[in-house]
């Protein structure tokens, strides 16, 4: 007798134990059909994994998270907190097979020189991987407590749920896409660079930063078609979008504006810093050489800077980089303006205008 009284409250502790258990697998199941619910209300693959994060800290109580969705050309990650970005920058390159981080393009930071970074041990950081046809994705957990097989499971619910709403999302994004890219350059195309600009310009004057863009074109574009054929004037353009698009800042938007001719909206950026960027670029297809057959084509670019003032408009601050890279052309091509101006005779500035592409 007394020893089945002795045990009472052992028996007690232990009956407490099993159903404050079972209360917060109720709760959990609980929160996280709530955030499965949400998530498919979600329009954008952002917001979607973001909801994601939200479920597992809700849940979890993480200390890192970091949703690495895998695309053609590299990766998007949306990372939380900021301060383990290094440290799992590296294991994001060597999994994925990219030799630098250009190729990493992060959603939820923009991150700035001599950040505060945070280390972790290797051992404690778990994954788990989700394929669908038309996308995949990583996850990369640092959790507060030792997982059980429920909180696995849990997990698994919420990324099985993120990965139907992130692969409708982009199925429709695919579909908006074709609407307002450029089929053949992949840049935007003219409509929607000028819905860009007007959301762009709108940020900007609410947040009072700076905006520019920078306009160029192919020097003697006509040239190439009728020496080497329109193919060989197809795989120019390609080969050039191409090398801006990759050497421009996440958040900038490049657009194909017609014909031979590229524009760009550079948010948060001064005229100086856009001039720079714009030399950079142009530096740089003039060293390419596209191959096409057995012939080698040298190519240049001349480029027209503006910046948004006080009052500028949409029409403006075009019209300003489209008059730079007029004088860019005067100037002798492969070059940017703002810039020294050569003067040409009006002879030559007739010539010019026949003879701009």
């Amino acid at each position: 007798m007394n020893q089945t009284i002795g045990s009472l409250p052992g028996k007690l502790t232990a009956l407490f134990s099993m159903l404050f258990r079972a209360a917060e697998k109720q709760a959990d199941h609980k929160k996280l059909a709530e955030h499965i619910l949400a998530l498919n209300k979600k329009q954008s693959p952002t917001d979607i994994i973001h909801e994601v994060a939200l479920c597992l800290k809700d849940i979890l109580n993480y200390r890192l998270f970091a949703l690495v969705m895998k695309k053609q050309g590299g990766v998007d990650i949306w990372l939380d907190p900021r301060m383990y970005k290094k440290s799992l920058e590296d294991i994001i390159l060597k999994d994925f097979g990219f030799e630098n981080n250009n190729s990493l393009n992060y959603l939820n930071h923009r991150f700035y020189e001599d950040e505060p970074e945070l280390s972790f041990d290797m051992k404690d950081l778990l994954y788990y991987e989700i394929h669908e046809e038309n996308m995949s994705f990583r996850l990369y957990m640092l959790a507060k407590k030792q997982l059980s097989l429920y909180h696995d499971e849990i997990v698994n619910l919420i990324l099985q749920g993120a990965s139907v709403a992130l692969s409708r999302q982009i199925r429709i994004e695919d579909l908006r896409d074709a609407a307002v890219i450029d089929p053949l350059t992949g840049c935007y195309n003219r409509r929607e660079f000028e819905n860009q600009l007007k959301r762009n310009i709108s940020g900007a004057v609410r947040h009072k930063t700076k905006l520019s863009l920078f306009m160029f074109d192919l020097d003697h574009f006509k040239t190439i078609n009728d020496t080497y054929g329109h193919p060989a004037g197809d795989k120019v353009l390609k080969e050039v979008s191409a090398i801006v698009q990759q050497n421009m800042r996440t958040g900038d938007i490049l657009a194909r504006y017609g014909g031979e001719e590229f524009i760009a909206i550079l948010p948060d950026t001064d005229k100086t810093r856009a001039i720079e960027l714009a030399d950079r670029l142009r530096s740089q297809i003039a060293r390419k050489t596209v191959t096409h057959g057995d012939h080698q084509i040298k190519i240049t670019a001349s480029f027209g800077v503006s910046e948004m003032g006080r009052d500028t408009g949409m029409e403006k601050i075009i019209q300003d980089a489209d008059t730079m890279l007029y004088k860019a052309k005067l100037n002798g091509r492969n070059t940017v303006m703002p810039g020294i101006i050569k003067i040409l005779p009006d002879k030559g500035r007739d010539l010019l205008k026949e003879n701009r592409n």
